[in-house]
């Protein structure tokens, strides 16, 4: 096991550093909800999935948005298919940007923000690469590339301009994946170039947002994915994690009850802490689902409300569920798991699942989720040496501290030298 000690805690927990930024509110829900998560859903349209983008109904779309208010949720992740956004390298789509600012005004009618997710070339297990993107097209490196994804971002920003809902801009849903493209292969130094670059762009464009890149659990498990876990934890203005019990494998290390399979998203917040700079920066849990593929229809809402009551110990800045809607069986090709993720049905219905977050969730705005009292005493420092790969591995470390009742804090090495030299504490 990595090195353990005990540090105080409250250096370690966001919102006690003066270098910590707060959550960007608007006026929707400034006075009636807690600041210190937010909570909220991807968006999936009941009707259409996101083809709804192209097969445009308004007042299903305000529907859906009405039914995740009812919820208790305060925003979404929406998604823009690249292939609708921008057909042409030199031409994005009007019609798109007047359909991303009507749901953008609907939100806002129904008290929720948005996060803008641009670029997205890989959704739901399927490429969403435009036709302009030839297979010999880098869209990490190519010049022509770059430049079509700037005037893409530019375009959104625009199109939004003087929105007080819309919180930010997410650069592109798990752009990883698209580095798994024939011809898009991409070193660690070049994928966060590209990251730096198209973040630093959306600051231009939308000042002051809260900008991110919704990368998956591959950089922060594994070592071969093209971006490093040191830029992720700087890179914008806010950490972004994605976690599933399942494509990361703790399902099938540690079972449906096992601590390391409960306390993942817990495991993968702190982890994503661990990097942040500056400390305090904070961390958004913004993608965790459970499909009926993995965990039985009864047992499914306890264990989809663990998952959140365990992630909320880590004190995220917010958690996003994927995802709002079931996806409808009448459209095929999808893998089956995809189907059931919703926390509610295609006609609004309020899921088993959603009921269960939704209790949650009032009792955290409530002030009763956890005895404040927890957070008093000291925490283990769990260390993580210089060069390992924080995998699960590693992560079994954690999940024994948790599971004797701990509250770890994971600190990287290089961090514990430096301090350790100055002779503070975390």
């Amino acid at each position: 096991m990595s090195p353990i000690r005990r540090t105080a805690e409250s250096a370690s927990r966001p919102g006690t550093s003066a270098s910590s930024p707060s959550p960007r509110m608007t006026g929707t829900k400034e006075n009636d909800m807690s600041v210190d998560c937010r909570f909220g859903a991807n968006y999936t349209p009941s009707k259409a999935w996101l083809y709804g983008w192209i097969d445009w109904d308004a007042a299903s779309i305000r529907r859906d948005l009405e039914a995740i208010a009812g919820l208790g949720l305060d925003h979404i992740r929406l998604q823009c298919l690249w292939t609708y956004f921008q057909p042409n390298r030199t031409f994005v789509s009007p019609t798109m940007l007047t359909r991303l600012t009507e749901v953008v005004e609907m939100a806002a009618e129904c008290g929720l923000d948005v996060v803008i997710c641009v670029l997205n070339g890989w959704m739901s297990g399927t490429f969403f690469r435009p036709l302009w993107q030839r297979e010999s097209t880098n869209l990490f490196t190519d010049p022509e590339a770059l430049d079509a994804e700037r005037r893409l971002i530019t375009a959104v920003a625009g199109a939004v301009e003087g929105h007080r809902n819309v919180l930010g801009i997410d650069i592109g849903n798990e752009p990883n994946a698209l580095a798994s493209y024939r011809g898009n292969d991409v070193t660690r130094s070049e994928g966060d170039a590209w990251a730096n670059m198209l973040l630093e762009h959306s600051e231009r464009v939308m000042p002051g947002g809260l900008h991110t890149i919704g990368v998956d659990h591959m950089p922060w498990l594994r070592d071969d994915a093209p971006f490093s876990r040191e830029h992720l934890g700087e890179a914008g203005a806010v950490t972004s994690i994605h976690s599933w019990v399942y494509f990361t494998g703790a399902l099938e290390r540690y079972g449906r009850d096992g601590t390391g399979t409960l306390h993942l998203a817990r495991y993968l917040i702190e982890l994503g802490r661990a990097y942040g700079r500056p400390v305090g920066r904070p961390v958004w849990l913004q993608e965790i689902g459970v499909s009926t593929e993995w965990v039985p229809d009864d047992a499914l809402p306890e264990f989809a409300a663990a998952l959140l009551r365990n992630a909320l110990i880590a004190k995220p800045w917010g958690v996003t569920w994927w995802c709002s809607h079931d996806i409808d069986r009448s459209l095929t090709g999808f893998d089956e798991l995809e189907y059931d993720l919703g926390l509610l049905t295609v006609d609004n219905q309020v899921k088993p699942v959603g009921a269960a977050l939704a209790e949650v969730i009032a009792a955290h705005r409530r002030g009763a989720a956890r005895d404040p009292g927890d957070f008093a005493r000291p925490r283990p420092e769990l260390v993580l040496p210089e060069g390992q790969v924080p995998d699960l591995a590693f992560a079994d470390g954690y999940f024994d501290l948790v599971a004797r009742g701990e509250d770890p804090v994971i600190v990287c090495e290089k961090t514990a030298i430096v301090r350790s030299s100055r002779g503070s504490q975390v």
